[in-house]
């Protein structure tokens, strides 16, 4: 895995001031890549390229980027792994190879074959830029679920694009103004959806797409992306497709697919394990990749020493049965504080989602023993995994016979009881409703009041997925802009809302948040992250699937439990989904007391001008009384102030 980053400028600086800032640029990601660095540049049109190599395939000077076509007509910077590569070279006609690197594979066949097919054959992770001499253009691409980060935009003149933000800050003419109404969609969801970012005229390519810019485009121009493999398109062709055999040969098939992938994706050069939490996903990678293998997988996990956070015992129980080579570290309170300040720095721009504590601290403790590890995302969004997908479902169910303004009616009433002053008189019932603080009752009917409000399932899913349910009453002066999810060219032809939500989750949080978690934790210490379940072979069958493969007796992912229990005996793995995060509840109200009222007081909030006080303060004060418990959200806000002073 490595860094790419470079940029376009109509005003030529000499050779020396390009030399200089693509340095200063590389230098940003250098942990992206500590294996190797090169520039490549031409003062002529004012194309500039560097990259940052992690060695994971042909660690010779072979790989060495940028690397230049045998044409001499492309010189491309890249950063991911093309599973497919040798079956692509096996296509191919070229007299002789000059290293058995997946970079140069991808330079002959766009050479061969030109881009779009290129990316269409290309089975993996990736995001690169490509300089064609001849037509004196900028190729970017970026694939197809967006497990490589592609930033870019103008900044003045300049066109510049790189893996992660802080290295367009180090061109000199990066101005970094904070964009307000990407604010709104940080708010909102906790992380910042594609094609937006925090700052104004820089853009996430968006997964499955790539653009071309050229010295004819003028300063600011922004080319339209260009579509080479879209999960709309998935779900209409596999809704006409529909897997119609037996559960039996479903389960069989979906297990030789993850095989292959699996087989695919542990070709390397350097030192592999994965990271093992116990659960479903994670449990039956690695199963399928100790059958695989003729010794041991090297497995890793941390544990927590409060039980509601801990998965270390399963997962440890599992990799016994299993026989991996399993590292568990059990981590404290202050160790996982500890991460926080680093974080601004990890993620460039603010991110929300706590989770991402525990999953630097795995792959910190991965990094010291491999270079590449293998994970389990992906399973619940394909295979209906989450707890909010049966939830919202049986709730829309029962709701949209309801008329609509009856609805509104009743809503009130359902925040009242989501109240936890209300508690006292219904603690008759509260034991049997299983109340605890900050989930349960609470949780439902404050749920069941927001879906009242909704008149679809398409509001019904945007407001359960908002940490802030009207961001646009705390961040001032701004506009939500169109995303995803406030498109009304959504695909039509879903079974179901739990469908819905899957292919939605898809779209904007897998790539957005669960991605982007993955990817910046494991590049921060060096570390390549694969991810089986994102393959394009298993989404293509995930979604050819009925419902009721995936989804059975109130269980998701029911077709891998059954996979899964060829290998793992069902007592190990089923129990209550457990999530990966942190207590940043009893933080806040504990050691995080002092800096969080430090960094929402009203002097701070006002001063910096981008939020309205008075919300956050009402519900800071809710959480710290224990009125409500109000984590997510709050530490949305945190987590943007302490990226602010960071910045």
């Amino acid at each position: 895995m490595c860094g790419i980053t470079g940029y376009f400028q109509g005003t030529y600086h000499n050779k020396d001031d390009q030399n200089s800032i693509l340095e200063r640029m590389s230098s940003a990601i250098s942990y992206r890549g500590p294996d190797d660095s090169g520039r490549w540049s031409d003062t002529g049109t004012g194309i500039a390229l560097a990259h940052r190599r992690l060695s994971i395939l042909d660690l010779s000077p072979a790989g060495h980027q940028p690397m230049v076509s045998p044409s001499g007509r492309y010189v491309i910077t890249y950063n991911g792994e093309i599973y497919n590569h040798l079956e692509l070279r096996a296509l191919l006609c070229e007299p002789s190879w000059r290293g058995h690197s997946d970079t140069e594979t991808l330079l002959v066949c766009i050479e061969n074959w030109g881009i779009e097919e290129t990316l269409k054959k290309s089975i993996g992770m990736f995001a690169f830029a490509l300089w064609d001499r001849e037509l004196r253009c900028l190729t970017l691409a970026r694939d197809r679920v967006g497990e490589k980060p592609l930033y870019y935009g103008w900044q003045g003149k300049t066109f510049m694009f790189a893996s992660e933000l802080k290295a367009l800050k180090k061109h000199p003419d990066f101005v970094g103004e904070i964009d307000r109404d990407s604010l709104i969609l940080y708010l909102r969801h906790g992380y910042i959806n594609a094609p937006y970012s925090i700052y104004k005229n820089i853009k996430k390519l968006e997964p499955g797409t790539y653009i071309t810019i050229t010295e004819a485009n003028g300063a600011g121009f922004f080319p339209e992306p260009k579509v080479f493999w879209s999960f709309e398109d998935l779900i209409q062709k596999s809704s006409q497709e529909k897997y119609h055999d037996s559960f039996k040969n479903a389960a069989n098939n979906l297990e030789q697919i993850l095989l292959d992938v699996i087989k695919g994706q542990m070709l390397s050069d350097v030192p592999l394990g994965a990271f093992l939490s116990g659960g479903i996903d994670s449990s039956l990678i690695v199963s399928l990749m100790q059958k695989l293998s003729s010794s041991p997988i090297k497995t890793f996990t941390i544990g927590f020493n409060e039980k509601t956070y801990n998965e270390a015992q399963f997962a440890k129980k599992v990799a016994l049965h299993l026989g991996t080579d399993h590292t568990e570290i059990y981590v404290s309170d202050q160790d996982a504080i500890s991460v926080i300040p680093s974080l601004p720095n990890i993620y460039d721009e603010p991110f929300g989602d706590s989770s991402a504590i525990p999953t630097y601290l795995v792959s910190k403790l991965a990094r010291q023993y491999v270079t590449v590890s293998l994970s389990g995302d992906g399973g619940d969004e394909l295979f209906g995994g989450y707890s909010r997908y049966f939830t919202g479902d049986q709730t829309w169910r029962i709701i949209q016979n309801v008329p609509l303004k009856l609805r509104q009616l009743l809503s009130p009433i359902a925040f009242i009881f989501a109240s936890k002053s209300i508690f006292p008189v219904l603690s008759p019932i509260s034991k049997f409703l299983r109340y605890r603080e900050g989930s349960s009752i609470s949780v439902r009917f404050e749920t069941l009041g927001r879906a009242l409000n909704c008149n679809s399932f398409r509001d019904y899913y945007h407001n359960q997925v908002s940490q802030w349910r009207d961001p646009k009453l705390v961040v001032l002066n701004a506009i939500e802009p169109f995303t995803t999810l406030s498109k009304a060219c959504l695909p039509n032809s879903f079974a179901s809302f739990f469908e819905y939500m899957m292919y939605a989750d898809c779209k904007t949080y897998l790539p957005g948040d669960i991605l982007t978690k993955v990817d910046r934790a494991g590049m921060s210490v060096g570390i390549e992250s694969r991810i089986p379940f994102l393959d394009p072979r298993v989404i293509e069958f995930s979604w050819k699937l009925c419902l009721n493969h995936k989804v059975q007796n109130g269980n998701g992912k029911y077709i891998l439990r059954q996979i899964l229990n060829k290998y793992v005996p069902v007592e190990l793995i089923e129990r209550p989904k457990m999530g990966f995060g942190v207590p940043i509840d009893h933080w806040i109200r504990g050691p995080f007391k002092e800096w969080a009222e430090d960094l929402l007081s009203e002097h701070s909030i006002k001063s910096q001008g981008f939020f309205n006080y008075k919300p956050i303060q009402e519900r800071l004060n809710e959480h710290l009384s224990l009125k409500h418990n109000w984590k997510d959200s709050l530490w949305t806000i945190l987590s943007f102030q302490a990226w602010l002073a960071n910045k």
